[in-house]
């Protein structure tokens, strides 16, 4: 497991080795994006879903800590699938 992993972006040929940065990896296999929101927007989903497209990994989590009951507060995302 490692926490604020570099995600790169090619755009045009161009390679930025920082455009984002994971919260949490787990054996390159799973993203753990960790938020203190209220409110769940849907730019923070768009967010997760680029990082999967990104690394080409298949699942994402995104666990609020803002929510009142934590239970509320997770989520998942399936890459190719719709949320």
């Amino acid at each position: 497991m490692r926490s604020g992993l570099p995600i790169a972006i090619v755009c045009r040929g161009v390679r930025f080795d920082e455009g984002y940065r994971a919260d949490i990896v787990v054996e390159r296999k799973v993203i753990i994006e960790l938020k203190s929101v209220e409110r769940i927007t849907n730019a923070h989903k768009k967010k997760r879903l680029t990082y999967l497209k990104l690394t080409g990994m298949k699942l994402g989590y995104r666990l609020n800590v803002g929510e009142d009951m934590m239970k509320r507060g997770i989520t998942r995302t399936v890459n190719g699938l719709p949320e």
